[in-house]
């Protein structure tokens, strides 16, 4: 059995799609077990850069088979819209993709929901992108929720289906003094889309067993990160999904023992997409500087990111819950200009110290920061530096390795497919 994870271990957006990319050429599947068109993953070969939001990032090899899984909640226009993109850019998709008739739908009226109780909370506001994600994992737990399968039904049958399902829902929409969407071109949507995704759907954990027993490599990718999971992350300033490894086996349908390496991505420094409690961050010329360099603006929403050091306090906290193997250390180069770099080592409260990440997100946002200061480089990290990492640079990785308590086995110092430094 051969099945890589890999998982996010901040609050997302740590260049998982670049690790993603650079492992899959190795790989026959590729599987996104989690998340809705809520996270973005970017991959830069050579000069174009792609954009994904469902579609596993695999699809940019040619023989690799890419899987959404069953813990996916999916919006089937967003998906028919960024298939049509890979296609327009020369990928041929034929046989590539799959979905698992157990992902659930996200339909125009969870679009509605979300917007609306996000108004709702005021100041008190999660920062979700706005794409009815939330609303239709709601969905799900309650039981309400339709899948993906439901796009197999005869026509007169799928088309009553969506019909009595938006008018239930208009409803919950109206006595909560929402937007309300409408039933008959929303069936007409649906009837066109159930169309076109009708012959990618299937039971994918066949496929994956199947593979698993055969030998054939999967690589099971995660979206948003440890610190955004709805049971160990930041809540309520969370995703609405099990972004850590335990939900890769249950996302994917995958026995957990088939799982032999798990690889969690860490940027150098630490970024933050939405509300709640961010304790390092920088809100000076430091985290600008940061956001600058980085280009740290949402994938999905082009939002600015928050931007702070390196916090090895979540770190570890990500290193335990995943059970990680190794780690994979991204945007080493944008710590390039800067001759001194902090590192968050413990948290304080007051007088009392703490060395773990609390689960409550009100306790940590009365955390503080412990920093111990390093050295920086000043020396532009390129991957065609034949000599590796500059020594000051090694001496930060490593610096990372021991307070974190795991290995780091990449470095990426730039967006680029090979940049990267193997350890």
């Amino acid at each position: 059995m051969s099945v890589t994870l890999i998982i996010g271990g901040q609050w997302g957006d740590e260049g998982k799609a670049k690790i993603i990319d650079f492992l899959a050429a190795g790989a026959d599947f590729v599987v996104r077990f989690q998340g809705g068109a809520n996270a973005g993953h970017t991959v830069v070969v050579g000069e174009e850069r792609f954009a994904f939001h469902l579609v596993p990032s695999g699809i940019l090899y040619p023989e690799m088979t890419c899987i959404l899984g069953g813990g996916m909640v999916i919006d089937p226009a967003a998906l028919s819209r960024e298939i049509d993109m890979v296609k327009k850019r020369g990928i041929d998709v034929r046989n590539r993709i799959f979905i698992s008739e157990q992902a659930h739908v996200v339909l125009p009226y969870h679009i509605m929901m979300d917007l609306g109780l996000e108004a709702l909370k005021g100041t008190g506001r999660i920062g979700t992108t706005g794409k009815g994600i939330s609303p239709a994992y709601v969905d799900k737990v309650a039981r309400e929720g339709m899948r993906m399968g439901e796009f197999l039904r005869p026509p007169g049958d799928f088309s009553r289906y969506i019909l009595d399902k938006v008018k239930e829902k208009n409803r919950r929409l109206k006595l909560l003094g929402f937007k309300t969407v409408s039933p008959s071109r929303t069936e007409k949507e649906m009837s066109i889309l159930r169309k076109k995704l009708k012959p990618l759907i299937a039971d994918t954990r066949i496929m994956l067993w199947d593979a698993i027993d055969q030998g054939r490599k999967i690589l099971c990718e995660g979206a948003q990160g440890t610190l955004l999971d709805i049971d160990h992350g930041t809540y309520p300033f969370v995703t609405s999904s099990s972004a850590t490894a335990s939900g890769a086996a249950l996302g994917a349908g995958i026995p957990p023992n088939a799982i032999e390496r798990t690889v969690g991505i860490m940027k150098a420094y630490c970024t933050r997409v939405g509300n709640g409690p961010f304790p390092t961050e920088l809100s000076g010329t430091v985290g600008q500087k940061l956001r600058d360099i980085g280009n740290e603006y949402g994938t999905t929403t082009g939002r600015p990111r928050r931007c702070g050091w390196f916090d090895a306090v979540a770190a570890r906290t990500a290193v335990r819950l995943n059970g990680f193997t190794e780690i994979a250390l991204t945007k080493m180069d944008v710590l390039d200009s800067f001759e001194k770099i902090n590192v968050c080592m413990s948290y304080r409260i007051g007088r009392r110290r703490l060395d773990h990440f609390p689960a409550d997100a009100k306790t940590l946002a009365r955390c503080r920061p412990s920093y111990e200061t390093v050295e920086g480089w000043i020396t532009p990290l390129d991957q065609r530096r034949k000599a590796g990492l500059p020594r000051l640079a090694t001496d930060y990785v490593k610096f990372l390795e021991k307070v974190i308590g795991c290995r780091v086995s990449m470095v990426s110092v730039g967006p680029e497919r090979r940049a990267i430094f193997q350890r």
